[in-house]
């Protein structure tokens, strides 16, 4: 999941849930010896050891002596680097074979949770019921419609149902991903596009987890393919009208770069590049309009963005500037009738105001939600008569629901909003699909107590009914677990959100309990408390399970993530630190119960208070963590580098370099105790380069002075966010779970039964 601004795409070292809340490092390697560790086998005793070369790197009179730098190989080939991650796979398998009968029985318990055959909730547009279909034993899903009985003269309404019986329309499945899958080890959709005439489907699709995408058109009848695919590109693709694409394509770095216009039945060589960003700061987004009418191109950086417009009816005619390129200025667009509506952000309006523009003079505005320093405009979703504005107040998201005056009629002004009420006292939601030409909202609603569960809301009536929540199978009751909201106090005074749950009945509060304490804090992406069915293992084991909403995140506002990045990034470490001592000090946990996790840049949290208060934790898990922050955020010639100056600071000014050099977890490891920890990788991960963990866990074995496990898992056919089929996702989670318990000693005998 990237920032909610549309246009992000590959420009954080974020989670893909996604991928977020993340860098490669593509540099050759030096010229390496043999290896010195033993050969690779699945009953290794001792941990392989990674042989050292001297790679010597100066700045600023500074000398730093990389050792382990030749595991850095872009080609991910190298068969000496390729052996290495091996015996560290094997030496993984070792030390968990005493525990495989157990975490078989947690995946068992989680997928048990799950009712493989379902439906996601239909979503109504044009003359079908779009959705998606998973089978019971498959890892994918089906793209699935249903065309609407007389949908001219059926009205849209909060109560609608899609027809199911034998007298109506039958289910037609448009592509089944479990098909296209059978070739590959990973597989992966983004973007799955219908056109405006909903004859035909575009889709993105990676093979390999490196997240360069081919575009796919196909016949959505018959599934016939419609000319070659679009290859190298982006999952950013958008129909203009019936014949012609929009999207978009990546430089070296992957840095997404230009816009493209294809016109069906041409060839990619002959396609029109609509726009170059040669700045390689930014990077450029694509989204189209609710209303169908326009094309959004966003150029956007961390601190800046600039808009043009494509009418979709004349794409041929190309862009137009809707906003100008301003420094500081960050805007998001949408469009209605003869308005164009802005979110526009900036150091004066930092938490970001909403306005609007006429079409044909986007240079005259008028303010419509004026900046309000306790709120933030987070995103706005636009229909013919009405307006959904989603916002954030004391970390807690809000949405708010406007009528708009008549198309014809003059925009000065809103009419007071209509607010959602929400029961839970920490939850998250988020849109969904919705019908522009409708008064019907749809958005997606969940708690840390609360699966997921889809409501259309009616925008006349304040009426809102629960379209579809999440199956939860094994004898699940909401009732039976709580959540509240704490706060921190921070190093400097600062009081940081928690979000909490447990299960009533088995959590003492007493000091006694096992904790796991969930960060991220970076690009101002929002961990709202989220439902996850395969957590309950652990709930239902006594653990608590907390987030901390650190500074660097956007859960409190903008300021919130100003005071957590750059030459204040320390703010997101300390006040993660600060979160656990206040567990610690208010009896949920002790320091001999409290877990910690974070993955990609929650990774680089991990590594960091790992290196700052080892003696606070118990056990760590850092998914693909972005831990050789200084080496990587030196090497403009990686993705993502150029793109993150403006997050992290560019060290190749001297401030930034001492002080990123003070904080990048693989400069930092000392010789002290560390908990145990676990590690992961993706070979294929474009975001944060495998070498990354790779090295942090080399050099902790060659520093630390504890005997606690340390492990290093890399997955040889995934990319940034693991490994693509469900249940493969779900097997990865029951290994992280098995590991936790294990190093908390809490794994019972086995029964019989097993």
């Amino acid at each position: 999941m990237l920032r909610h601004f549309p246009f992000s795409h590959f420009n954080t070292r974020s989670l893909l849930v996604t991928a977020l809340p993340l860098s490669a490092s593509l540099s050759s390697p030096n010229t390496v010896r043999s290896m010195s560790s033993s050969s690779s086998t699945a009953t290794m005793h001792s941990p392989p050891v990674a042989k050292k070369v001297e790679h010597k790197m100066e700045m600023f009179g500074d000398v730093r002596v990389d050792n382990y730098y030749w595991l850095r190989d872009d080609s991910r080939t190298n068969p000496e680097v390729l052996s290495y991650l091996q015996q560290e796979n094997a030496y993984t398998d070792s030390v968990m074979s005493g525990t495989k009968q157990f975490e078989d029985q947690l995946f068992k318990e989680i997928r048990g949770r799950i009712k493989e055959d379902d439906i996601s909730a239909p979503y109504r547009k044009g003359p079908y019921y779009y959705y998606t279909r998973n089978l019971e034993g498959k890892e994918y899903v089906q793209h699935c419609r249903r065309l609407i009985p007389n949908y001219n003269t059926t009205p849209f309404s909060v109560h609608d149902t899609m027809p199911t019986g034998p007298d109506d329309p039958p289910e037609h499945v448009i592509l089944d991903e479990n098909v296209k899958a059978q070739e590959h080890r990973f597989y992966s959709i983004q973007a799955f596009k219908d056109s405006p005439n909903h004859k035909l489907v575009a889709y993105a699709e990676d093979t390999k987890g490196d997240e360069i995408y081919s575009v796919h058109v196909i016949d959505a009848e018959t599934g016939a393919p419609v000319g070659k695919p679009l290859t190298s590109v982006t999952s950013h693709v958008e129909w203009a009208n019936d014949d012609t694409l929009v999207y978009i394509t990546m430089d070296e770095i992957l840095r997404p770069d230009k816009v493209w216009l294809h016109k069906l039945g041409t060839d990619q060589s002959s396609d029109i590049c609509l726009y170059h960003e040669k700045d390689d700061t930014f990077s450029i987004g694509l989204q189209k309009s609710k209303s169908q009418k326009f094309l959004f191109v966003g150029s956007e950086s961390k601190i800046t963005s600039f808009i043009f417009f494509i009418d979709a009816s004349k794409p041929e005619d190309g862009l137009k500037v809707l906003t100008p390129r301003v420094v500081g200025i960050d805007n998001w667009a949408s469009h209605r009738g003869n308005h164009f509506f802005i979110i526009r952000r900036s150091e004066e309006f930092f938490n970001s105001e909403l306005v609007a523009c006429p079409v044909d003079d986007v240079s005259v505005t008028t303010v419509l939600i004026p900046h309000r320093e306790r709120i933030k405009i987070q995103d706005t979703h636009l229909f013919a008569n009405h307006l959904a504005v989603y916002e954030r107040e004391n970390g807690l998201p809000k949405v708010t629901v406007y009528r708009l005056p008549a198309v014809d009629e003059p925009l000065t002004s809103l009419e007071d909003g209509r607010a959602i009420d929400f029961i839970d006292p920490v939850y998250t939601v988020d849109p969904a699909g919705s019908e522009f030409n409708s008064s019907i909202l749809r958005f997606s609603y969940s708690s840390l107590r609360t699966p997921n569960s889809v409501y259309d809301y009616d925008m006349n009536t304040g009426t809102s009914v629960v379209k579809k929540i999440e199956t939860v199978l094994g004898g699940f009751d909401a009732s039976e677990y709580f959540t509240e909201r704490k706060w921190a106090p921070a190093s400097d005074g600062t009081q940081v959100p928690m979000s909490i749950v447990y299960r009533k009945n088995l959590v003492n509060l007493d000091g006694s309990d096992p904790l796991l304490l969930y960060g991220y804090g970076s690009y101002e992406v929002c961990i709202d408390p989220w439902f996850k069915a395969s957590r309950l293992s652990i709930l239902d084991r006594g653990f608590i399970f907390a987030i901390a909403h650190i500074r660097g995140g956007g859960e409190m506002g903008r300021q919130w993530y100003e005071n957590g990045k750059c030459l204040k990034k320390k703010n997101t470490f300390t006040d993660f630190i600060a979160c656990a001592e206040y567990l610690i000090e208010q009896r949920y946990c002790s320091k001999e119960k409290l877990c910690i996790e974070g993955r990609s840049a929650g990774g680089l949290l991990m590594g960091s208070v790992l290196n700052m208060r080892p003696d606070l934790f118990k056990v760590a898990f850092a998914g693909v963590p972005f831990v050789d922050a200084l080496t990587t955020m030196l090497d403009p010639t990686i993705p993502l580098t150029t793109s993150e100056w403006e997050e992290w600071g560019d060290p190749r000014n001297e401030e930034f370099y001492h002080y990123m050099k003070s904080y990048s977890p693989v400069d930092n490891v000392k010789a002290q105790n560390y908990p145990h920890i676990l590690v992961t990788a993706g070979l294929h991960d474009p975001r944060v380069l495998y070498s990354e963990p790779a090295k942090f866990v080399a050099k902790l074995r060659e520093t630390k002075t504890d005997s606690n496990i340390l492990l290093l898992k890399c997955e040889f056919g995934a990319g940034h966010s693991s490994k693509s089929g469900r249940f493969e996702k779900l097997q990865e989670q029951a290994f992280v779970y098995a590991f936790i318990l294990k190093a908390l000693d809490m794994i019972p005998e086995l029964s019989s039964s097993l």
